[in-house]
């Protein structure tokens, strides 16, 4: 159990009634062998946790900002509840900025980051008030530009790598000496570009910098917070006044795939950063974080019907509904994304018995498209169903369109006083007709109309 009763008994104990309910409502079976799940009342005390604990460190009045980072699970339902549980939204996209419109989060509470903004994105969001770190030099020549021509009430900033280094994963690490993102402090002259930014531009107020990222250790991710810390503090000394009044510390809490443990907690994070960095929680600058996976890991499930029980090579091989087109990264790159998969029944329930080792597979076209391999579970049969846990963010809601599979449908749950569960629809699933349209279906006759001159 986590210090603020977000247990993993409890969140183990409403996905199983979620599930067997499903099943017997109707939104699991034959003709519909997959969903994801979201355990709305998991999000909700995770959205609790996230404050409270930085409540706890902050001075009191310390403007904190946590905005949840859409590109984990970008669903409008997902953003609206976020929101009425007091999390904005950090953007990185035209569309991410569109969902977090859509489901009515302010642009006070809203922070645009991206390595690659459009003219029309900075203009856009400078006239609408909403945050914006310039992630490179010619990205804050174009602000200037806009802030010649147009008063903005956008809280600036610059976006700065530290450069403490990688994590387990590389190809998620955001703070090596190499990354795309932010300017590079350790390169020659680029610390004193970033003070003489400042120093140029009163309207600068922000410092922002990302080091977390899944298989990032908390020292690595504090020498980061602390770095930026410091250069903040340089600024201001070089300029005499406290120009930057907020320092957005990213996100990136690792999460645990391992078991049902939330950990680290965002309450272990919290007291780890003000040990390392005292400076930042003592009232003299805003707080912005970032946080994404580890607000809806937990709290999503992948569930799918065993359309086939087969064995190859005197393994067991259960054929299901869901492999690469949900779970990208865990298909092509298992090493770093293993999930932990449940077997239930035909009825929901979860299955006992003797464990086998067996392979989860996809209904992708190639070998590779496994969620599991050999892994010991309660042997999965016809109609049985495998459930892919902690899929709630970079999972279902990012469909890989292979081989055409329709999205599946996805649907939030609480528990209900008779033992099962209610749902409510947030997003229905994908029909036929919306493959054909989106693989220009409108357009079918088009190339056909195109020839090279001559030919005819």
């Amino acid at each position: 159990m986590d210090e603020y009763g977000n247990t993993g008994e409890g969140r183990a104990a409403r996905r199983d009634e979620a599930v067997r309910a499903a099943v017997e409502q109707g939104l699991l079976g034959p003709d519909s062998p997959i969903v994801g799940l979201l355990d709305v009342t998991g999000i909700r005390e995770s959205a609790a946790e996230l404050r409270a604990a930085f409540a706890e460190v902050t001075a009191p009045g310390t403007p904190v900002l946590h905005a949840f980072a859409v590109k984990a699970t970008p669903l409008v339902p997902v953003l609206r509840l976020l929101r009425e549980e007091g999390i904005g939204a950090e953007v990185a996209s035209p569309g991410e900025l569109a969902l977090a419109r859509a489901a009515g989060v302010a642009p006070a509470e809203t922070v645009l980051d991206s390595p690659a903004k459009t003219p029309v994105e900075l203009r856009e969001a400078l006239a609408l008030g909403i945050a914006v770190n310039a992630d490179n030099p010619q990205e804050l020549d174009r602000i200037d530009g806009l802030m010649r021509s147009a008063v903005s009430r956008s809280p600036l900033g610059i976006r700065v790598n530290p450069q403490v280094g990688g994590g387990s994963i590389g190809a998620t690490s955001t703070a090596t000496a190499t990354s795309k993102f932010g300017v590079a402090l350790r390169d020659e002259g680029a610390r004193e570009w970033v003070v003489r930014a400042y120093l140029d531009r009163p309207w600068l107020s922000r410092l922002h910098a990302h080091t977390g990222s899944q298989g990032i250790p908390f020292p690595l991710m504090a020498q980061g917070v602390a770095e930026t810390y410091a250069l903040a503090e340089e600024i201001n000394r070089r300029i005499g006044r406290p120009q930057i009044d907020t320092i957005d510390i990213g996100g990136g809490l690792p999460v645990n795939f391992a078991s049902e443990v939330t950990a680290p907690t965002y309450a272990e994070y919290a007291r780890a950063l003000r040990e390392a960095v005292p400076g930042l929680f003592d009232g003299r600058y805003g707080l912005v974080t970032e946080f994404g996976r580890s607000l809806l890991a937990k709290h999503g499930t992948i569930v799918a019907r065993v359309e086939y029980a087969k064995s190859a090579g005197g393994r067991a091989v259960a054929v299901t509904h869901a492999g690469v087109q949900v779970a990208t990264r865990t298909v092509y790159v298992p090493g770093s994304w293993p999930l932990r998969i449940s077997a239930y029944d035909g009825k929901g329930r979860p299955k006992s018995g003797p464990e086998v080792v067996q392979d989860v597979a996809g209904p992708a076209c190639f070998a590779g498209d496994l969620l599991a391999e050999g892994r010991a579970l309660p042997l999965l049969d016809q109609g049985d169903y495998a459930a892919a846990l902690d899929t709630g963010a970079y999972y279902f809601a990012h469909h890989y369109a292979y081989n055409s599979l329709a999205r599946p449908g996805i649907y939030g749950f609480v528990p209900d006083r008779a033992g099962g569960a209610r749902f409510a629809t947030v997003r229905d699933p994908q029909t036929l007709a919306s493959i054909v349209a989106e693989s220009g279906g409108a357009h079918a006759g088009a190339l056909t109309t195109l020839h090279t001159p001559g030919s005819r």
